[in-house]
Parts: structure tokens; sequence; C-alpha cells
């Protein structure tokens, strides 16, 4: 079972890097498989770049505090 709080807690981490930039991201759901759901908001919904972010960036971090992850999404509005 993924830890809700903890994956949380990353995400606040990251955070403030996106908004330097200005994007952000949320934590929308963590399904029972291990995929964690984020929402890419601001400059990073519709970045170029914004698959990379979340996969080099968002995913990498939360896999390495988090190994049972197995994989992060972006869920758009």
């Amino acid at each position: 079972m993924v830890d809700k709080e903890k994956i949380k807690q990353i995400i606040d981490k990251i955070r403030p890097q996106l908004q330097m930039d200005g994007g952000d991201v949320e934590l929308v759901d963590i399904g029972d498989d291990g995929t964690v759901k984020v929402r890419l908001m601001g400059h990073c919904a519709g970045c170029m770049y914004a698959q990379e972010t979340l996969k080099l960036g968002i995913e990498r971090v939360i896999k390495q505090y988090v190994p049972d992850v197995k994989q992060v999404v972006n869920v758009p509005y």
C-alpha cells in the first residue's frame, strides 16, 4: 500500500521548483496498483516539457522515496 501522506510530503517539496516557472502540481489519487495520479497546473499544464517534468522530475523523485509507486500519470482537467 502506497503511503498517501508520504506522497503529499514529496509533492510539497517539488512544488516550489514548479511554482518558480509558473506551474504547480496537485495529488489527485493513488490507485491500488501503485499508480499516482497528479494534475499539472499553470504553465506546466500546457508546457511542451510537461511529460519530461512528470517522468524525469516528479515520478523519479517519488519513486526514489516510495518504491511501491509504479508510475506517475497526469490527469488533465
